[in-house]
């Protein structure tokens, strides 16, 4: 088959498209024909070695392809060849097919297509269980978002707005702040003023009421989160979801202790493997929210799987406005 191949870890130049084995489903998998899969910043982890795992050389990547079933287990009761589904690979969407195990592959609503199931994927997931499940979110409370034009910030402004949140977009680029408010944002704050450490509370208190955001969703980190923490709420609750501004940060242990706060982390590759139950309890809720209008993917690009390199280094040199998803050609 047709895939992007990576030889050996490292930049994503040192990848290319060749001829891959096409993988054998066992008994529990589907063998997926991949229409669409989204390049995501987490890609360029996995091709570069540095993510959480890493596989086995050579392999395909590529998260959470969408497509039709093509093959299935002898252990197979749920799904069938022709189903459309979206996929919870962790490696393997930027090939023409996939091995996925059942339990980890989701039926797509009709009205879905797949280039919207794959521009969804993995953002509107993370910004479901950093709500509902890290941040625990109660009706009527205030969300702020941190990177609020990105994949998982604008999905999880659209989604805080769709389930009842009064939802606080941070951008670090004003010009891109009709963005946030487009996807539903009450209020826009600016994320590139000076002293940070002061001017981000100072706006987050100002529109509520000088009480705070009870719920903080960070996916850049560095300076921002050592301001943003300052900005919750007493009982507040902060769920550190990526490191996108490039550093790192510390807990300051006292801001937990005086204001009751919490800080939490979610890493969504974890509940797909140990919560798949949970999983499906999610895409039920966002393929309904789908459905009935409340919320939809942002600006996406389509591009053929021949330009994943374009698609990559768009995101990692911040070229790339919107989602991107790779496409087979296949509809």
């Amino acid at each position: 088959m047709r895939a992007v191949i990576v030889h050996e870890f490292g930049p994503v130049e040192d990848a290319a498209i060749g001829e891959f084995p096409t993988p054998k489903p066992g008994p529990h998998e589907i063998l997926l024909e991949t229409h669409a899969t989204a390049a995501n910043f987490v890609d360029l982890l996995v091709i570069g070695g540095q993510y959480q795992f890493q596989p086995e050389l050579p392999f395909v990547p590529g998260k959470l392809p969408t497509g039709v079933v093509a093959e299935v287990g002898s252990a197979v009761k749920g799904l069938a060849p022709g189903d459309r589904v979206l996929a919870m690979a962790e490696v393997g969407g930027y090939g023409e097919f996939v091995a996925v195990a059942e339990a980890q592959c989701y039926r797509l609503p009709d009205s879905m297509s797949f280039v919207d199931a794959a521009s969804m994927a993995l953002v509107y997931d993370t910004a479901w269980f950093a709500l509902r499940d890290r941040a625990r979110y109660q009706a009527g409370d205030s969300v702020l978002v941190l990177g609020a034009t990105g994949g998982v910030g604008h999905a999880a402004v659209q989604l805080a707005k769709a389930i009842g949140a009064k939802v606080i977009a941070g951008v670090s680029n004003w010009d891109k702040a009709e963005m946030a408010s487009d996807a539903g944002a009450d209020e826009v704050i600016d994320l590139s003023n000076p002293d940070l450490h002061e001017t981000l509370r100072e706006q987050v208190y100002q529109v509520t009421n000088n009480r705070g955001a009870d719920i903080v969703l960070d996916p850049l980190g560095g300076d921002i989160f050592e301001a943003a923490i300052r900005a919750v709420a007493w009982r507040g609750r902060l769920v550190v979801i990526g490191f996108a501004a490039g550093r790192i940060p510390i807990v300051k242990a006292n801001y937990l202790l005086v204001k009751n706060i919490e800080v939490s982390g979610l890493q969504i590759s974890d509940y797909r493997k140990r919560m798949p139950g949970q999983m499906a309890v999610c895409f039920g809720e966002l393929f309904a929210l789908y459905g009935a209008g409340k919320i939809k993917p942002g600006p996406t690009t389509v591009l053929p799987i021949t330009e994943f390199m374009t698609a990559l280094t768009d995101i990692r040199d911040r070229r790339a406005r919107g989602r991107i998803v790779l496409s087979q050609g296949k509809d």
